[in-house]
């Protein structure tokens, strides 16, 4: 007997306040056809004053156990995917937990920046397998706007808040790769990189949270020669080529890195999963996020494979391959 991570259910979450690009055009040496032209981005959600990483989580994940038609005791674990907690302890996970009213089970964070949900997902998967919980909730939840430099253009438009959430639940399979599941995972990281894309703060240097700085140019070479190939490595691992994909799920940074992925992929645009027009670049929220609006919309169906890729911050980047 073979025990796989299915996703019993998914969902998500976005701030009201929605910040179209033309908003930036009143502060910035910027336009809304400089911003779409670069990076596919129309529009972002940015958290309202008060509203906390933690409470864009809670909210995903209330939409995810809904969706499972699951209730929160039920769930073992709860582990959350964030760059940008409310504080720097307690974890954001252990807020999540109380705030749905769960006093059993375990909670954790975890961070990657904008590859953490690959991680997160692949960690909870491990809990599964190893039988340390049946069901874990998985969320990736970002409030970047509290991060930016908001006079850098190169940067600041590029990022939203919000949150995505899904269920995982051990079940029986055949060890085959037509189970439904997780299938195979590929992580990767490479500290020499870091330079690439930081943040200018933390605890123990300036005590501060500092802001986001980043080489568009240099990210953007690693991301799409990189996720192409821990996309590739992990269909290998589950068996698959990409013949057998029916949706790639990518983080949602950039269109241009995004279309350049998929076709290294030789994978056409219809079989890519496209958010970040409406929600911008969401770190480790994006994937779940783009999960839960692909099924919302119709597009991902019960059966379907899926390539989901981040890469981010470290660097850290790596890829899931599951059957929906």
């Amino acid at each position: 007997m073979t025990i796989r991570s299915v996703v019993r259910g998914v969902g998500h979450y976005l701030p009201e306040r929605v910040v179209e690009n033309a908003e930036f055009e009143k502060t910035l040496d910027t336009t809304d056809e400089w911003i779409r032209g670069r990076t596919g981005i129309e529009r972002r959600h940015i958290a309202a004053e008060g509203e906390y990483t933690s409470d864009l989580a809670i909210k995903a994940a209330e939409a995810a156990l809904e969706d499972a038609n699951m209730s929160v005791d039920q769930i073992d674990a709860i582990v959350v995917a964030t760059s940008t907690p409310d504080s720097t302890f307690p974890s954001v996970a252990t807020m999540v937990q109380a705030g749905l009213g769960s006093t059993t089970g375990f909670a954790y964070d975890v961070q990657a920046v904008c590859a953490g949900f690959i991680f997160a997902l692949t960690n909870a998967n491990g809990l599964i397998l190893s039988g340390q919980a049946e069901r874990v909730l998985v969320i990736g939840a970002e409030t970047f706007s509290r991060i930016m430099d908001w006079t850098d253009r190169g940067t600041c438009v590029l990022f939203g808040d919000g949150a995505g959430a899904l269920v995982l639940e051990a079940a029986e399979g055949t060890g085959t790769a037509n189970d439904r599941g997780i299938l195979s995972s590929d992580l990767h990281s490479d500290g020499r990189y870091k330079d690439l894309l930081y943040v200018d703060g933390g605890v123990s240097t300036t005590g501060t949270a500092g802001h986001l700085r980043m080489q568009g140019n240099a990210v953007f070479k690693h991301a799409v020669t990189k996720l192409a190939e821990t996309a590739h490595k992990a269909l290998d691992k589950a068996g698959l080529t990409g013949e057998n994909v029916d949706w790639i799920v990518p983080h949602q940074a950039n269109l241009r890195i995004i279309s350049a992925t998929a076709e290294r992929m030789q994978l056409p645009m219809d079989r890519v999963i496209v958010t970040v027009q409406d929600h911008g670049n969401t770190s480790a929220a994006s994937i779940p996020l783009a999960l839960s609006v692909g099924k919302q919309r119709g597009q991902i169906k019960e059966g379907q494979v899926l390539v989901t890729e981040a890469i981010g911050g470290g660097l850290a980047w790596g890829s899931v391959v599951l059957r929906w």
